[in-house]
């Protein structure tokens, strides 16, 4: 998806600030799940759980500016039992500005659960490549 930084996400210097790409990920990762035909907000409401984000880490490499145009590129990179791993490039033209890689775990009543097989197979059908298991 495409995402243009605007001024209220900027700092003096006219560079996004940090906590932004975080939103930005976040972002991009909704409109994933509607590409996948998900229920959004809550892609596991029919299973009667909910995903949780548990860890994310930004890779900075060069710095988005005021009135880029991004480009978000999004991909489920593992599936675990209960928990997955998404990844989003954040780019400017071919150029990687940066990385995050976030894990959301499943949970139903405060406890972790098993991902449900369908959550499984309407990623494993969009990804050109398949998360490692």
């Amino acid at each position: 998806m495409e995402k243009r930084v605007y001024w209220a996400e900027v700092d003096p210097q006219w560079v996004v600030f940090n906590a932004n790409y975080l939103t930005y990920a976040d972002i991009a990762f909704s409109e994933y799940l509607r590409a996948l035909g998900l229920t959004f907000p809550n892609p596991l409401q029919e299973a009667g759980t909910d995903i949780f984000a548990v860890r994310s880490e930004v890779n900075w490499r060069s710095s988005a500016r005021f009135d880029d145009v991004l480009e978000l590129v999004v991909r489920t990179a593992r599936i675990g039992r209960s928990s997955f791993t998404v990844e989003v490039l954040m780019m400017r033209g071919k150029e990687v500005l940066a990385d995050v890689r976030s894990t959301y775990a499943n949970a139903g009543e405060g406890r972790s659960v098993p991902l449900p097989e369908t959550f499984i197979a309407a990623i494993e059908a969009y990804e050109a490549t398949p998360p490692t298991r």
